[in-house]
This record gives C-alpha cells, structure tokens and sequence, in this order.
C-alpha cells in the first residue's frame, strides 16, 4: 500500500501533484538558505511509495515547513525500534512580571531527545514570527516591541522542550524573532545597549538552528552598534564576522550589497567618507552583476531603492552637496508608498542638504512633510535626521518657516512621543 499519509498531506496542504510539493519544497529550501538543497520529483514519489526511506534531518525540516505535520504523522517510519523516553514535568513558569531570565543568558537544552512538543511547533512558532515581520511596517515600534518580546520569551522556552528537526525549524524562527527585536530597539527606540543584547541571543538563536545566513545578518545588524558610536574598529570586526558567515551561506548579491552598505553606514558615521563612497560603488556593481541566489524570505530591509539612500546620507556627510540631492530625489521618488520609515529618512536627508545650499525655505518644507510621515509611523531613527536638519537652519532660526517647523517639532504631541518613545 503506498504511502497515503503524506499524499493526502501534500492534497490537503494544496499541491495536487507530486511535483508541485517537490517545487514547493525546493523554493523552502532556498527561502531557508539551505544550501544545494533540491527535491526533485522522483524523490517525492520516493516517500509515497510502499516503502519510503526515512528522509534525512534537511528533508525532514523541509517537509515540517510545508505541511506543517511531524514527519511521523506523514507515513515515515524511522529505521530504529527504541521507545520514546518519558517526558519530565513541564518547568513552573515565572510568577513575577520581570523578563523571562533564559533571555538574558544561554539557550536552553532539549529535556530529551525526543523533546516534548510535537514535530510542528517550529512552523507554528514561524507563523506568528512571519506575521510579526509583516507588522513591522505599520504597527507603533513600542507594542510591537512588547509583542515581539513576548514572542521570544515562547520561542526560548520552547527550545527546551524539542529536539532534532523541530529544535532546528524553531531556533531559525527564534533568531529571526529576536533579530527584529533588535531591530526595533536599534532603530525605533533607539535603545543600542539593549539591542546589542538582544543581537547577542539573536546569534545564539541562529547557531542553535546552524543557519549561516541568518548569522550574517545579525553580526551586520550588531556592527551599527559600535559603527553609529564612532567605534570603527569594533564595527569593522563585527563586519568581518558578518561576511565570513555569508561565505558560508552562500549569500544571494542583495545580502552582499547589503553588507557593503552596512559596513558603508559605519565607515561614514566615523569619519572615512572616501571609504564609504568605495563601499557603495562596489554595492551598485554587485546588484547589477546579480545572482542565482534568492533572498531568503526573511531579508525585507534592504533593495536598491535603499542603497541609493545609503549613498545620498554618504554624499550629504561628505559635503558633495549637488549629488546628494541628485540622489536622495531620486530615491524619493522611487521609493514605494509603504516605506513611511525609509521616507523620513529621506525626507530630513534632503532638508539637510537644502539647508547647506542655502535654501532655507525648502527644507523646511521637507522638514514639514517629514513630520506628517512621523505622525504617522514613528521612527526614532528618522527623528534624529529630523533633528540633524534643523540644526542645520540654526543661521535662519527666526524665520517665519523654521519657526513653523518648531511649532511642529515642538507641539505637545510630538514632544511628548518623542519623550515616551
């Protein structure tokens, strides 16, 4: 009798045929960054044969992802007869409010080697983990930083409690997790120590799931730490870091460029504009030579819209006025409705750069249409550029237009939320 247990799985889950689940299961894998990974439909038929082998641990991992079922529940059976220790009495949760103490220090241990949990709670964890990324977007960074949190603080419980394929499909979506915490504290809150922190268990997280990618991208991340406080040779160690884990990978050309870019950030917030003017060719030439690898999923931060924003700060820092404003322009042009976040950015880049040429007026009217996109979606972040640029009116601090923009920059509302978040 065939293996009618993954069939049904495979037409429940939407794949009619067994080369649409072998398609499913290859784009997986590329989406994971499981490195040379392919499935291919012989191997499909394979498992629903009478006899299917026992898929390997990156098989297994796969089919979790995508039928979201314990490999054990899809007609597998595995090749030793040995019975699954009893499990021991769950851990008395925490009955004060305080952060869950496995966070602040080393990732726990499966309690066996069969785990307690069942062979789906990777993928279900991953579910509200992918959503979580989505919301990022939209949500106000301090309740979805509470959520987040909330998040993780699941994840590293549950970590003690599976092993094998679910542990590896659950840390990935841990790290993920606590990678956009650190985002959030990094650059919505403004909070560096503790996203510094947070990175730091972020890459426990990645190690736990031996996903490289993801590694490379949380060193990058740690690197704005000591890059944005003038820590060159910290940042430049992190980076380091950062591109020895996407050799591994391997890393598809928007990851390499991204890296340039980062390293980029933290040369021109220290002083070495030449440096990072290099950095960003050398960015724009990757993009262009392209790659047959795919982003995984998770990499939502970075394109080439992005990198022309990298490159306009650059040139603004470095005092090359007219292709600063050349290029942020463009940027802001091209940049899609939903990046309200990457739009202040912009917004108070550009009023920087009118500001230097002496054009008080316009800036500030880029500064004003700043303040409406961060009425909407607040982002510290883009509030410090805010900032930078009125500094830069100080020669024009009585006129009727930066006045305006200090009644804005200074209303109730705006002070109090920069106060608050």
């Amino acid at each position: 009798m065939p293996n009618v247990a993954l069939k049904a799985a495979r037409q429940a889950a939407g794949y009619a045929t067994q080369q649409a689940l072998a398609d499913a299961l290859t784009e997986a894998a590329r989406q994971l960054g499981m490195r040379g990974i392919e499935v291919s439909v012989r191997q499909v038929r394979r498992w629903e044969s009478k006899t299917p082998p026992w898929p390997g641990e990156d098989y297994q991992r796969l089919l979790v992802h995508v039928l979201h079922q314990p490999v054990e529940d899809l007609g597998f059976r595995a090749p030793w007869d040995r019975a699954r220790p009893a499990a021991p009495a769950a851990p008395t949760p925490p009955t004060t409010a305080a952060a869950p103490t496995a966070l602040r220090g080393t990732l726990p241990r499966p309690y066996g080697s069969a785990g307690t949990q069942p062979g789906t709670v990777g993928a279900d964890y991953a579910i509200v983990t992918q959503a979580h990324r989505r919301l990022y977007a939209s949500v106000a960074p301090a309740a979805l930083h509470r959520a987040v949190a909330e998040h993780a603080g699941l994840g590293t419980a549950l970590l003690g409690e599976t092993s094998g394929v679910a542990r590896r499909v659950l840390a990935a979506a841990l790290a993920e997790s606590l990678l956009l915490l650190g985002r959030i504290e990094f650059f919505d809150l403004r909070h560096p120590a503790a996203a510094d922190a947070t990175f730091v268990r972020a890459l426990q997280a990645a190690g736990e799931a031996d996903d490289h990618l993801l590694g490379a991208a949380i060193l990058a991340h740690s690197a704005f730490v000591p890059g944005w406080d003038g820590r060159l040779d910290a940042a430049r160690e992190r980076m380091h870091a950062a591109r020895t884990y996407a050799r591994r990978a391997p890393a598809s050309a928007e990851v390499l460029a991204w890296l340039d870019a980062v390293e980029a950030e933290c040369l021109t917030r220290c002083g070495d504009h030449r440096g990072a003017l290099a950095l960003l060719r050398h960015a724009e030439d990757v993009l262009v030579a392209g790659s047959d690898v795919v982003s995984p999923g998770w990499f939502t931060w970075f394109s080439a819209v992005r990198l022309h924003a990298f490159r306009g700060n650059t040139e603004l820092v470095a005092g090359l006025i007219p292709q600063a404003r050349t290029t942020l322009e463009q940027t802001l042009a091209d940049l899609p409705d939903t990046d309200g976040k990457q739009r202040t950015v912009v917004l108070a880049d550009l009023a920087a750069v009118e500001a230097a040429a002496g054009e008080p007026d316009l800036a500030c009217a880029l500064l004003e249409q700043a303040l409406d996109q961060l009425a909407v979606t607040w982002y510290a972040t883009g509030m410090e550029r805010v900032r930078d640029a009125r500094r830069a009116l100080n020669p024009w601090q009585d006129s009727a237009a930066v006045r305006r923009v200090d009644d804005r920059l200074y209303s109730w509302s705006a002070t109090l939320s920069s106060l608050q978040r």
